[in-house]
């Protein structure tokens, strides 16, 4: 941690040095209101989760408003700001059965009617570095926001981002709260401490690469590493190829006395799992081919202690993960864009992954699962309700016996629209 801190002072002190010698992001600051930004998304969303064996089927159907604010930064040498981020959302109907993660409830179980959330952040910029402290929504692939529910993942901390050296971005951060897309409180996943640094590099046009790592007081360590490469084969056709993995660490009593879905209890563990693509465009078409491997003695679980509902950037996720314990997975992914068939705004994706050898502990070493996944948005292009999008997705999920404790037999269907305001 001490490290951590001074190589972050480090980054500082060099960009203050750097600051005077050439032209960087906070020399070509306009002033606080003059760079401001307010955006503001209507979201009403709608989950419904048609289950087998005997559980009850899960609807969720609510209505949001999420806001966000950030002003620019004053002008000088170091700059500062402040930014803000929001929601105010109800339920629709009754909701009674609501759960996947969409609706606040009360501790009795009930639903709320309606609920607020929010937070503010202060921030500061010298350079090409800047610092946030306050309420964020993350977008790093070892703590990252869920941002697929009514209203978004929110963490409390500090941010610092350095872009000092061209082609090269480093990142540092430090939390201690984590608010879930469905928790009123503000630090409802009981965070206790953690520390996220990370690298990102562009190499040229065609290849980058990044590591991340994380550090969870008393949960888990995580390490993140990422190659991607796009080959243009034509004017208007690519090759790209993506290389994506997680080591990850567990704390032997971060479940206490109970299992993990497929490892036991008790016990440190560790997980392995790493996916290669291959995705081919060209014109309205893409397609993708993707191999994943998990390897260890539990699976990749994550959204434990903290570390957030959408730190997971592996191809072959949808309703589920394909990240149990020894389970190998493969996908054929196709989506079609209509623009140049002469529906501007129309896309259609269609997938299907099927995932084997997964060890589910004492009972079996080979469970399988597998899913079909399709989903059509339409985003409006012109008038009063230009960027307006309507998203309808389906999945339709089945497991073995020996893996029904994860999802079970489940058929889901997903409706969101949206309508964004930018100011």
């Amino acid at each position: 941690m001490h490290k951590m801190t001074k190589l972050t002072l480090a980054i500082l002190i060099n960009a203050a040095l750097l600051s005077t010698a050439y032209a960087s992001e906070q020399s070509e600051s306009k002033g606080f209101v003059e760079d401001s930004k307010t955006s503001i998304l209507f979201r009403n969303g709608w989950i419904y989760r048609d289950r087998s064996a005997g559980r009850y089927d899960l609807s969720s159907w609510g209505q949001t408003i999420n806001a966000q604010y950030d002003s620019g930064f004053t002008q000088g040498t170091v700059g500062f700001g402040v930014g803000a981020v929001g929601s105010f959302a109800f339920k629709i109907g009754d909701n009674k059965h609501s759960g996947n993660q969409m609706i606040a409830h009360h501790n009795d179980g009930t639903p709320y009617d309606q609920w607020a959330r929010g937070g503010a952040n202060v921030k500061a910029r010298i350079s090409n570095t800047t610092a946030i402290y306050g309420t964020q929504i993350l977008d790093l692939p070892v703590m990252s926001s869920n941002e697929s529910r009514l209203t978004p993942e929110y963490f409390t901390g500090t941010l610092v981002k350095s872009n000092e050296i061209d082609n090269l971005s480093l990142i540092y951060g430090h939390f201690t709260k984590d608010q879930y897309s469905d928790q009123v409180s503000t630090d409802g996943n009981h965070l206790k401490r953690a520390d996220v640094w990370g690298a990102q590099y562009k190499f040229n046009d065609a290849l980058n690469a990044s590591y991340f790592g994380a550090q969870f007081k008393d949960a888990l360590q995580r390490h993140y590493l990422n190659v991607n490469y796009k080959y243009p084969v034509a004017s208007d056709a690519s090759l790209t190829l993506d290389f994506t993995g997680y080591h990850t660490k567990y704390e032997k009593d971060i479940y206490g006395d109970l299992s993990f879905p497929t490892g036991e209890a008790n016990t440190e563990k560790k997980n392995n799992i790493w996916a290669t693509s291959a995705t081919y465009s060209q014109g309205a078409h893409t397609g993708m081919l993707a191999y994943q491997q998990s390897t260890g003695n539990v699976g990749y679980d994550y959204n434990l202690a903290g570390d957030g509902g959408g730190s997971i950037t592996v191809p072959n996720s949808y309703l589920s993960d394909y990240n149990g314990n020894g389970e190998k997975s493969v996908q054929a992914m196709y989506s079609l864009n209509f623009g140049t068939l002469g529906i501007p705004g129309l896309t259609w994706t269609t997938a299907y992954v099927y995932g084997w050898d997964i060890n589910v502990q004492n009972v079996t070493d080979n469970g399988k699962e597998h899913e079909l996944f399709n989903q059509v948005k339409y985003t409006i292009q012109n008038g009063w309700a230009k960027n307006a999008s309507f998203k309808v997705r389906n999945s339709t999920y089945r497991a073995s016996d020996s893996y029904n404790g994860y999802l079970g037999n489940t058929n889901e269907w997903r409706l969101f629209i949206e309508y964004p305001l930018n100011f």
